[in-house]
């Protein structure tokens, strides 16, 4: 069972990592502008199950893992604590540049649905992510696999709604996410510094149970 305080504590911390200008974002926004919003909105969601495969990936993998051995916890909790840190290091260093061609290219929805899943489910970033990330949340005690797949959804529908603002909004979205050089910093910021956080917890987190 999830205890609702974890699950608060979890929504702010996905946020500021879902709303940080990332691959799926820059792809949901060039399908919108490109294309129209349906397009839009429809890569919102191939990206959104593209977590959710993610999700699936880390469930099955982790759990295996928790039940063998301390050993093999601890060192997947400092591979995973390495790769959150860096991430954030990485974050922080960032200074992408998003183009974004508002010239239609003819992408249907379900084109532009297959086209972002793929994008997301492809990325081994994305699956390292999840398989670091998750696992914060996960409350000593109870079984882990239902917990991070709770989790895994939640972050893959919190991406979804907000991905999904930027299609309907997506001129405003451009010009906010891609042309502010202050706000971008700020995202950049908030979202390296709760990498790094994230990363020095896991490594000082003890074994759960599975």
């Amino acid at each position: 069972m999830v205890a609702v305080q974890t699950i608060i504590a979890f929504i702010p911390a996905a946020l500021v990592l879902i709303v940080a200008p990332g691959p799926d974002s820059l792809y949901t926004l060039t399908r919108s502008v490109s294309d129209g919003r349906t397009t839009g909105v429809t890569a919102a969601l191939g990206s959104s199950t593209g977590s959710i495969v993610h999700t699936t990936a880390a469930v099955l993998g982790l759990s295996a893992i928790l039940r063998t051995s301390a050993v093999a916890f601890t060192a997947v909790k400092l591979v995973g604590a390495a790769y959150l840190v860096y991430l954030g290091v990485q974050t922080f260093r960032g200074e992408e540049e998003f183009e974004i061609t508002p010239e239609g290219t003819g992408y249907t929805p379900v084109e532009s649905f297959r086209s972002a899943l793929f994008i997301n489910v492809s990325n081994p970033k994305v699956a390292l992510f999840f398989l670091a990330f998750l696992p914060q949340f996960v409350r000593p005690g109870s079984p882990a696999a239902p917990q991070i797949f709770l989790f895994g959804v939640l972050f893959a529908t919190l991406g979804f709604c907000y991905q999904a603002l930027l299609a309907v909004f997506s001129a405003r979205a451009r010009r906010v996410v891609t042309e502010r050089d202050l706000l971008r910093r700020i995202l950049r910021t908030a979202s390296g510094s709760v990498l790094v956080g994230f990363g020095a917890k896991l490594a000082l987190s003890r074994r759960v149970s599975s």
